[in-house]
């Protein structure tokens, strides 16, 4: 967990210094005080782009010095920092106890899962969410699933710019196919073992407020000899497409409501939301087994929609599973929690 965080000039946050305690943080105040940016800053304590998934740029306080700070200090006393210069307002800089580190070295000292308002959708949205979403599942379990996702993203582009040559060195060729299949094997296995886990998980949750939910891989799969040879068989078709159409990066994250027995897209918005919010906790619980730490968890207005009774049951399950942060414009949506620290911004 977080045991003390700062924000330097960070989207509207000049200056901001919060000792969050063990269990539920729980961030309150009216539109636009800042509680979602609170959130977003925490979100950058793990690989990747945050919850907003924003440029770089747009983080750093509009008529701050042009640049931008967060910091951690977890609870075991590991320091954790990121942020970016005002004379590289696009290149992210990461530091683990005051020593330059890379993005995905973040991974191995603290997970981090989060739900907002605009994952509502994520059923019905296009399979490449999905897919970002199921990576940071499996990041939580294996945390070099970053490096090899980066480095498999990598190649591709760079293979797809050589295809669209007119005449593609084909030894070069055949190298970024290899890193391809080292890097998509590897990435594709972490997946599908999240995902194994995951639903055996979500199989033994009893029958309760939240609706019981599966979930399953579809699309692409093979190993990375079988994709080396996919990608050589097709650079004609991909040459002509413009893109690459075999490899992980064509899987999907099926999720069906096990109760209604339908896939979770044609479920109701409020289904979806309950079959996502039951899917997060199944998903905390496993990682808290595996990994003996629970992921921090970012719930961004999670409250407002449901009535007292499942908010309470919320609150009862998400309890026992490490440091939660939630956010809400009224105190009186977290009445249930007990014990927390509790931030009025």
């Amino acid at each position: 967990m977080l045991s003390r965080l700062v924000l330097t000039d960070f989207r509207n946050h000049a200056a901001l210094t919060l000792a969050p305690g063990a269990g539920f943080v729980v961030l309150t105040g009216a539109n636009g005080a800042g509680k979602t940016n609170v959130l977003e800053a925490v979100s950058l304590l793990a690989p990747g782009r945050g919850l907003r998934r924003a440029p770089l740029s747009q983080m750093a306080r509009s008529d701050g010095a042009g640049g931008f700070g967060v910091a951690a200090t977890l609870a075991d006393g590991v320091e954790l920092a990121t942020g970016t210069l005002p004379s590289a307002p696009e290149r992210r800089v990461v530091r683990v106890n005051g020593a330059a580190a890379n993005a995905g070295a973040l991974a191995e000292r603290l997970g981090v899962l989060w739900l907002t308002p605009a994952m509502d959708r994520l059923f019905t949205d296009a399979a490449g969410e999905r897919r970002r979403f199921l990576d940071r599942l499996t990041l939580a379990l294996a945390p070099d699933h970053a490096r090899h996702t980066a480095r498999y993203e990598a190649a591709m582009r760079d293979r797809n710019r050589l295809l669209a040559d007119a005449a593609p060195d084909a030894e070069w060729l055949a190298a970024l196919e290899a890193q391809m299949a080292l890097h998509g094997g590897a990435l594709d296995a972490a997946r599908r073992r999240t995902i194994a886990a995951l639903d055996a998980a979500l199989v033994a949750q009893p029958a309760g407020d939240l609706p019981r939910a599966r979930v399953a891989l579809e699309g692409w799969s093979g190993e990375g000899e079988a994709l080396a040879e996919a990608l050589r068989q097709g650079r004609a078709r991909d040459a002509a497409a413009g893109r690459t159409l075999a490899g992980p990066h064509r899987a999907d994250l099926a999720v069906t409501h096990v109760d209604k027995a339908r896939p979770a897209a044609t479920a109701s918005t409020g289904e979806q939301k309950a079959l996502l919010l039951a899917i997060v906790l199944a998903h905390a619980e496993l990682v808290a087994a595996q990994v003996g730490r629970a992921p921090v968890l970012l719930l961004d207005e999670v409250a407002a929609h449901l009535d007292p009774d499942r908010r309470a049951a919320l609150f009862r399950r998400l309890e026992p599973l490490g440091q939660t942060w939630m956010t809400g414009t009224e105190p009186a949506l977290f009445s249930a929690t007990g014990t927390a620290t509790r931030i009025a911004l």
